[in-house]
């Protein structure tokens, strides 16, 4: 049996702002850029009470809370405090998976401490990291990261809250479906229509029925609703996509987008070379002026083996987007992804991975 943990900072980009600036503590902090094409980073507690969210357009934050105050993202500084936090992390386990600069798993079914129990070290390491960064820290502990995930978020801001194996069942029985991962609201609609709106109802479903209605996650929806998840904490996990992205300032049609691709396919690039992996898929993403994301990607049948061939199939990826042609783009991303140790060869395959077309769920 693990003992997993789930750290999750509170609030995390904009209490660094108010931590650094008495003049901001207390007051609804939005952290982005203002102007029609910025988007929010992150909210505080104060200004989340009027609705703001991250990934929300910034007009509307500011539209929902005038009075807030809008403060330039600073990754630098934010990039340094969760290094700290690491640190803290890493005294006590080796076994630590960070998911974000303000979120991480750590395992510590053999901790490095002498601490008695998970519970003990959640709160250790909460009171570290508030003594040593003047930041609160909300923390899941369960038998695995999807209970230690849902946990986390149980008592927030600055709380903490523990599963242990005999409550899970109970726990999980009258939680609604959206609660899983992964079940976004088209997925929490068809369950609706299956008569699906809890965890209990979905506990009630066989796995082979769920598979044939939902295919391979029908099984993943069969074990979480049970409270399984057998994935373990992986530190050091390898690059498995690399890419850049930009917001215009005004919209553009798609047959202006190629100067911005190959500009990003060039940033994508450089940062792929630092890494000890190959990356094989290149990925196109688009966002229009009504923030709909359209995804498009090509594997070759080698990896690209220079910019140039890397940014072409970029920019052809174009020719696969069939929305009308007087559509308008607000954004414009280029990836690499498919990543491998290069020692591994790449076996042949069809030329075009499905399309994906998906609404932006961060």
């Amino acid at each position: 049996m693990r003992k997993i943990i789930h750290i999750d900072m509170d609030a995390f980009y904009a209490s660094v702002e108010q931590r650094d600036d008495p003049a901001l503590r207390g007051r609804p902090v939005v952290v982005a850029w203002r102007g029609a094409r910025s988007v929010v980073c992150a909210a505080s507690y104060e200004a989340r009470k009027f609705g703001v969210r991250s990934a929300m357009p910034a007009v509307r934050a500011e539209r929902l809370c005038p009075d807030a105050v809008f403060v330039p993202p600073d990754f630098v500084r934010y990039k340094a405090v969760s290094r700290q936090v690491r640190e803290i992390f890493l005294r006590h386990t080796d076994l630590v998976e960070p998911l974000s600069l303000d979120e991480a798993y750590l395992d510590v079914t053999t901790p490095k401490t002498n601490l008695p129990s998970a519970t003990a070290i959640a709160e250790t390491i909460r009171a570290q990291i508030r003594e040593e960064t003047s930041l609160t820290a909300s923390a899941g502990v369960a038998p695995n990261k999807f209970l230690a995930k849902i946990a986390s978020d149980w008592n927030k801001p600055n709380g903490q809250f523990v599963i242990r194996p005999q409550q899970v069942e109970a726990f999980l029985t009258p939680l609604p479906v959206a609660r899983i991962p992964g079940v976004g609201k088209v997925m929490q609609a068809k369950l609706a229509e299956w008569g699906i709106e809890t965890v209990g109802d979905l506990r009630a479903r066989q796995a082979d029925e769920l598979e044939r209605r939902f295919g391979s996650f029908g099984r993943r929806l069969y074990e979480r609703a049970r409270g399984i998840d057998e994935r373990p904490v992986e530190p050091n996990q390898p690059v498995q996509s690399i890419s850049a992205e930009d917001t215009f300032e005004r919209d553009v049609p798609l047959e202006e987008l190629e100067p911005a691709i190959r500009s990003l396919a060039e940033k994508a690039w450089q940062a792929a070379r630092r890494t000890e992996r190959i990356g094989r898929t290149v990925v196109l993403k688009l966002k229009t002026a009504q923030f709909r994301i359209l995804t498009r990607s090509h594997t070759p049948e080698s990896p690209p083996a220079s910019l140039q061939q890397f940014a072409d199939i970029a920019v052809s990826l174009r020719d696969r987007v069939d929305l009308p042609a007087d559509t308008r783009y607000r954004l414009v991303g280029v990836g690499l992804g498919g990543f491998r140790e290069r020692e591994i060869p790449f076996a042949q395959s069809g030329l075009f991975d499905p399309d994906d077309d998906s609404a932006d769920q961060s």
